[in-house]
């Protein structure tokens, strides 16, 4: 898979772009890593498989490091430069397959947070997929009213972000009219999903499940 080196707002970002060859019009994904303090890097156990999972799907897909994490330039900015680097991100992304019908987001953690509020900024993004979404730690209130339809995957054993938090974001969400967001728990899963046959596979048969039958309908 191509290392990338590409332009962000504060210097060069790293990422990884997997495009699908002699398909112009396939669909992108961007997929967003967890918190850059706490160890989060683009190639998380989760991110990673997320980002397979997309590129199996058919989709061109990328994955980068948020600034100052790897080889990215510049510094943690409490999530407002990392919002910037994922527009940056998408905006390279857009460029390289500009015959793109469908622009999806996926985040996992932090990256879920910061793929949420990219939502809002970008209106051309057809899905959203969030990994535990950490509904204890920031606020979510700005998605009112989401644009996008999307999936909210969390495990019940989740201590880092506890599932009724979780459960209170999909109620707001879902008071909303003109969107459906989808929610799905797995059974007995921490907030990383370290048990691979148990947890992390489920969660990406989810993943790949909610992704294909939305590819095969019209509505948002």
């Amino acid at each position: 898979m191509p290392e990338l080196i590409f332009p962000g707002p504060e210097g060069r970002l790293e990422g990884r772009y997997h495009p699908q060859p002699g398909k112009p019009d396939a669909p992108i994904a961007i997929v967003l890593h967890p918190h850059p303090q706490y160890g989060g890097t683009m190639n998380n156990r989760v991110v990673y498989n997320l980002h397979y999972a997309f590129h199996n799907m058919g989709f061109t897909v990328m994955r980068f490091n948020f600034r100052g994490v790897g080889r990215s330039q510049g510094e943690f900015d409490q999530g407002v430069g990392e919002l910037s680097d994922a527009a940056s991100a998408l905006d390279y992304l857009q460029a390289m397959n500009p015959n793109s019908k469908h622009c999806w987001v996926a985040g996992f953690s932090f990256g879920a947070w910061i793929g949420m509020q990219l939502l809002m900024r970008r209106p051309e993004i057809t899905g959203f997929i969030s990994v535990s979404p950490p509904a204890n730690m920031y606020d979510f209130s700005f998605l009112a009213p989401c644009p996008s339809s999307g999936l909210i995957v969390n495990g019940t054993a989740d201590r880092v972000a506890p599932p009724k938090d979780t459960h209170s974001l999909v109620s707001k969400l879902r008071e909303q009219k003109g969107i459906t967001i989808t929610h799905e728990e797995i059974d007995g899963a921490d907030h990383f999903f370290r048990d691979d046959e148990a947890h992390m596979k489920p969660m990406i048969g989810m993943v790949q499940n909610y992704v294909r039958r939305r590819l095969t309908e019209s509505t948002r």
